[in-house]
């Protein structure tokens, strides 16, 4: 079975992904979110994500919380809606971190949680994830996890688990458009 770092976004939106992946890879949570707009909310995201793997047998790794890293890469993206110009950004810096430390750590392959939410476009995803894998030279594994009730699984699942659920992707670009 291949070992696979699974960057996520958030407890919720890992549920339905992990259901989906859990049989056919070794899975290991990897928690890089510099775009969350504060320390209290990234850590109540975090734990919350430690909490659900918990239960699950998942280990998570924790990249820490640096919003420089987000807000430096989406300069003049300010004003962009969700769904624009500054989510590729935000997606290859999370997933380009994933990469890396897939590589580094010995993992076979890597993916992300991000598709499961109606508000990211899995193709953009996905290209983005193929260019990173060109890369940093590690197999990027594609998804839409909205398709088949994702989206709709990841909120049964939240409510199962109460697990904290936000009503924004973290940025506080984002958050304001709300």
């Amino acid at each position: 079975m291949k070992k696979m770092l699974l960057h996520s976004c958030c407890a919720p939106c890992s549920t339905a992904v992990i259901d989906v992946l859990k049989d056919d890879y070794q899975l290991t949570i990897f928690y890089y979110n510099p775009n969350i707009d504060t320390d209290e909310e990234y850590r109540h995201r975090l734990e919350e994500q430690k909490r659900y793997c918990h239960m699950l047998g998942i280990e998570v790794i924790e990249e820490g919380h640096n919003s420089e890293d987000f807000l430096s890469k989406v300069v003049g993206l300010e004003d962009q809606p969700e769904g624009g110009a500054r989510c590729p950004v935000c997606f290859k810096l999370r997933l380009a971190r994933t990469a890396q430390r897939a590589k580094k750590d010995g993992f076979d392959c890597f993916g992300t949680t991000l598709s499961v939410s109606p508000h990211k476009n899995a193709d953009e995803l996905n290209a983005v994830g193929k260019a990173v894998e060109k890369e940093e030279e590690i197999e990027f594994i594609e998804g839409n996890y909205k398709k088949k009730d994702g989206y709709k699984k990841s909120i049964i699942l939240s409510k199962e688990f109460g697990l904290y659920r936000q009503n924004y992707c973290g940025c506080k670009f984002s958050k304001e458009g709300r």
